[in-house]
């Protein structure tokens, strides 16, 4: 049995309980990205807020193993547990809950990583329950805005001042902070991409990268293989193309959103700090 199979099976024991409005799978299931060490991600929507005992009887039924079982926080309740040598992620909200952050996310252009996790879980989610209310929040989120991506872009365009200490930290072999650093300018030019396409972020770490900007069709040339040798490759090198991957997304930028003048700021995030000869 694969595990949207599986998800099945578990969303119909889901399903038993008349206060819960939708049941669906997100995460890399509902991509098709799964592998062997996925684990499957179920969202559950309640119509008034589920007590302990409704989050743990589905657990009972499966003779679940608990690894984790959250109170509520920031809007969600959540449990962990493994049912049959699998590891099911819980994530508990109210169906109102969802519906306030999609107006955030949609209407007020709220670029949260966090909030953009949980429409880009709808957007691909798979219902397990067949449902009208799964279908009305999938229409909600079908169309990204425009403004989002905007605001996407605006917020993420400078690479930062430790970007401008490159070449200093490759002199001084400052490698923990240097990889720091391209990780933290990758993460930017991540969310440029995002806006760019008009995807939702799907995972708050930007987990499965390579698939992600496989998906998407405004990126530089091989964009995954070279996102990827930044890593892989001696520093210095390193340094060198994750350069020539920004100068790209930027032009990029300027060719899709003509409206933002990224000139300045291309500068600004390409300047190198000054080397002193007289030492």
């Amino acid at each position: 049995m694969n595990l949207l199979d599986k998800a099945k099976d578990i969303a119909n024991i889901y399903k038993m309980n008349t206060n819960i409005d939708t049941v669906f799978v997100g995460g890399s299931v509902s991509r098709n990205w799964h592998d062997a060490y996925s684990d499957i991600e179920i969202f559950v929507l309640w119509k008034e807020a589920p007590t302990e005992e409704e989050r743990k009887n589905p657990i009972v039924l499966l003779n679940g193993e608990i690894i984790d079982f959250f109170p509520y926080e920031d809007g969600e309740w959540s449990e962990t547990y493994i049912s049959q040598g699998v590891k099911f992620e819980i994530s508990n909200f109210l169906t109102t809950t969802i519906n306030k952050v999609i107006d955030e996310v949609m209407l007020s252009f709220d670029t949260s990583p966090v909030k953009q996790c949980l429409l880009a879980a709808i957007h691909n989610g798979i219902s397990l329950s067949d449902d009208a209310v799964m279908e009305m929040l999938k229409d909600k989120v079908r169309r990204y805005p425009v403004e989002l991506g905007i605001a996407m872009v605006s917020e993420n365009l400078y690479m930062g001042a430790k970007w401008n200490n490159r070449e200093a930290l490759l002199h001084r072999r400052d490698w923990l902070m240097l990889y720091q650093t391209m990780a933290e300018v990758q993460k930017k030019l991540m969310h440029l991409l995002f806006g760019l396409n008009r995807q939702f972020i799907h995972h708050p770490s930007l987990k499965w990268q390579r698939q992600t900007l496989e998906s998407m069709d405004i990126i530089p040339k091989d964009a995954a293989d070279r996102f990827e040798s930044i890593f892989l490759q001696a520093p210095e090198t390193a340094v060198k193309e994750l350069d020539e991957i920004i100068k790209h997304i930027y032009e990029l930028i300027q060719q899709t959103l003509p409206q933002i003048d990224v000139s300045a700021i291309s500068e600004k995030s390409l300047y190198l700090r000054p080397f002193n000869h007289e030492i």
